[in-house]
């Protein structure tokens, strides 16, 4: 799951990125309102954590302008522990939880991943392919029922129920700054064919296009 944190506290930040990224995530950072409006309106996160108390543009403000474009980011806000009114705020803007300041991380990470169980509109369908099932919310893929044992990267391919990029797939799979080419993408392509191999699908390139997952044809 890739996740944007809006926080101005750099050591708070810090912290949480750290601790998500333990969980398996890809985290982005920014301090501002500004930068958090401008994240996501130019790239594709699973959840958005979102300071209310942010410089040159509140996080309130960021929550209706994101709803406001019909953006159905999942959204967890944080808040003073006496900002009552600002929760109720944000929870009638369109945030779907809050967080009041302080609290406990592994609490914070339950709710992360409450939130990507209910996804943007409510729990997603599991993907099927052939003998290959692969729930989104729980991120857990099974072939006959057995579960894979598969890397957070090698289950975000998993998503490629339609045709996508090799820059689509590095956008939602990589942080900001991090250095991965597109061989990289190539090499977890081929590794998760090898370990789908039994499941009667295939990861189909489409040269020039990307990637997409079907069935395999029967000879």
């Amino acid at each position: 799951m890739r996740i944007l944190i809006a926080e101005d506290d750099p050591i708070l930040a810090d912290g949480l990125a750290a601790s998500l990224r333990d969980s398996g995530n890809s985290v982005d950072c920014v301090a501002t309102g500004e930068e958090a409006d401008c994240a996501i309106s130019m790239f594709e996160f699973d959840l958005l954590i979102l300071d209310l108390g942010l410089p040159r543009m509140s996080g309130l403000d960021v929550l209706k302008r994101l709803r406001e474009r019909n953006h159905d980011l999942p959204v967890l806000i944080l808040t003073a522990q006496d900002g009552i009114d600002d929760r109720v705020r944000g929870l009638d803007l369109g945030a779907d939880d809050y967080l009041a300041k302080p609290f406990a991380l592994e609490e914070l990470k339950a709710r992360v991943r409450a939130l990507a169980r209910r996804g943007p509109a409510g729990k997603p369908a599991p993907v099927e392919f052939g003998r290959l099932t692969f729930d989104q919310a729980g991120r857990i893929a099974r072939v006959g029922g057995e579960v894979l044992d598969l890397s957070a990267r090698e289950l975000l391919l998993l998503r490629v129920d339609r045709t996508v990029s090799k820059a689509q797939l590095l956008d939602h799979m990589c942080e900001w700054g991090e250095e991965v080419s597109t061989n990289a993408i190539e090499v977890y392509v081929h590794r998760l064919r090898r370990k789908l191999e039994s499941a009667g699908v295939e990861i189909v390139t489409l040269r020039g296009i990307g990637y997409r997952i079907r069935e395999t044809t029967a000879p």
